[in-house]
């Protein structure tokens, strides 16, 4: 199973070693779009409730197809990963590969799902038709402390297509999130937009959480990152912003 700690994956690491035992191994990619704090915690879980965890260390820094961000940077992304975790499961007997998608990404632009059709991944919470909703209520009947955790896709999901993704930038997204986070703001967004005078950093937070912001405080502490100009995103968060304005076709 890919396995990033998240909600999802994390119950689908759960109910698989429940099933299967040793028959099942959770792999996660050490890549530096997983922010440090969360691959702590997605081992710690692992060690937790005793599942196989297996890291490896993708090579998609070195796609320059990913790294020039096109709108579809997720699927060669995901490429990567599906392509190392069907070496494993043909070196090693494996039946299946798994990921987390479930029902709710349905309706979401999600060029990823293309890579795991190719590789033929199950996603075996969509097949069952849970949403999110259902796997946090599932998660906290069975204990597990990702019930309540937020969202966290990767963080070069915070830089607009079309702007390159670097080591650099991810660092200084990853260090402006916990600017918020270790002052109690669970779901933040900080979108990384690159302009003539420098850096950007774009804060979403949920509309009831703007007005609780010390911004003197926070936009100096995220200046010192390095970003030029901090922005509040009046709109508040909203899920696959990212996406505004995408068109698919077929």
């Amino acid at each position: 199973m890919a396995y990033s700690g998240g909600v999802d994956s994390a119950l689908l690491a759960f109910l698989a070693h429940q099933e299967l035992g040793e028959k099942a191994v959770a792999v996660i990619a050490d890549t530096p779009s997983l922010p440090r704090r969360e691959l702590t915690e997605a081992r710690s879980l692992a060690e937790n409730f005793g599942f196989q965890l297996r890291e490896i260390r993708t090579a998609e820094f070195e796609n320059d197809e990913y790294l020039s961000n096109p709108v579809n940077r997720c699927y060669f992304c995901k490429h990567e990963l599906f392509s190392d975790l069907k070496e494993i499961a043909e070196e090693e007997g494996f039946g299946v590969i798994a990921y987390g998608e479930n029902a709710t990404d349905v309706g979401d632009y999600r060029p990823g799902a293309q890579a795991a059709a190719k590789f033929e991944v199950r996603a075996p919470l969509k097949e069952a038709g849970l949403s999110k909703d259902e796997i946090r209520f599932i998660s906290r009947e069975l204990g597990l402390p990702t019930a309540e955790k937020a969202e966290m896709p990767c963080l070069s999901s915070r830089i607009p297509y079309g702007q390159s993704v670097s080591e650099d930038k991810l660092r200084m997204i990853e260090e402006a999130e916990w600017v918020l986070r270790d002052r109690g703001f669970k779901t933040v967004r900080v979108r990384h937009h690159e302009g003539e005078a420098g850096a950007m950093a774009r804060i979403e937070l949920p509309p009831e959480d703007i007005e609780k912001v010390d911004r003197v405080t926070i936009f100096a502490a995220i200046r010192e990152i390095g970003y030029a100009e901090v922005a509040m995103d009046l709109q508040g968060y909203r899920r696959g912003s990212l996406n505004e304005g995408v068109v698919t076709k077929g």
